[in-house]
């Protein structure tokens, strides 16, 4: 299986779904696409040029985060999925829903015509910023399974991070974002979290605060931040590509 193109969602409750629409179409330079599904409930945004890499859904439960993944043959894809030890949520005509072995949702889709990479955001400061990578937040008793389904599922190329409790699954080919692997301190169910390398932190972390988010804590390269929902998202120290 080849994973052709990786998609963050982003799922926000219905009744702060329009605000939270406001402040990602702002910080990754986008518009919305128009809506579809049953209940208008799906959208992507869309960049100035490149092709697009995250999607939004109004939901009825709490904010999260899960992947799509593109690829050639859905149903042998889910198949494969199975057999490392994920369960099939929805069966859908065009698209699989699943949960990996420790509790995160993801979905294989149809693999597209995508291949280049949507611009660098410039904030009014000059600083400059890009959404390129989600973070899998992975329970400590889960964590070594966790990693070895999503190694196996993509294929790609493990690394260790610079820090014991990280480690980084990169595509072995051009794709928008890759995936970052953490271990947690506590026992809870795998969840995801969105990165955006920035050139400056503090400028961007301002920026953001101004169009509705908050800052949550700092780490030794990064800055956690909320949402207008509270969902936690990173600023991070890499340069966007």
């Amino acid at each position: 299986m080849t994973i052709r193109w990786i998609w963050a969602f982003l799922d926000r409750p219905t009744a702060q779904f329009e605000r939270c629409l406001e402040f990602w179409t702002a910080v990754t330079g986008t518009t919305p696409s128009p809506r579809r599904g049953e209940f208008d409930e799906f959208l992507t945004l869309l960049p100035e040029s490149g092709d697009p890499t995250v999607k939004m859904q109004a939901i009825g439960g709490p904010p999260r985060v899960h992947l799509d993944l593109d690829v050639d043959d859905v149903t042998a894809a889910t198949e494969q999925a199975v057999r490392f030890g994920a369960t099939i949520v929805f069966d859908h005509p065009d698209y699989t829903v699943l949960r990996s072995p420790h509790g995160l949702i993801f979905c294989f889709t149809p693999a597209g015509e995508h291949g280049t990479l949507s611009p660098v955001i410039t904030g009014p400061e000059g600083d400059r910023s890009r959404l390129d990578q989600i973070c899998l937040d992975i329970g400590a008793a889960d964590h070594e399974s966790e990693v070895r389904f999503w190694t196996a599922l993509t294929g790609w190329t493990w690394r260790p991070g610079t820090l014991p409790e990280y480690s980084r699954l990169q595509p072995n080919s051009p794709l928008p974002i890759s995936l970052l692997l953490q271990r947690l301190r506590e026992d809870r169910p795998t969840s995801a979290h969105i990165d955006l390398a920035c050139t400056d932190i503090e400028a961007t972390a301002a920026w953001h605060e101004k169009l509705g988010a908050r800052r949550l804590t700092r780490g030794q390269e990064w800055l956690v931040m909320a949402d207008p929902t509270g969902q936690p998202y990173c600023l991070t120290g890499r340069i966007p590509a």
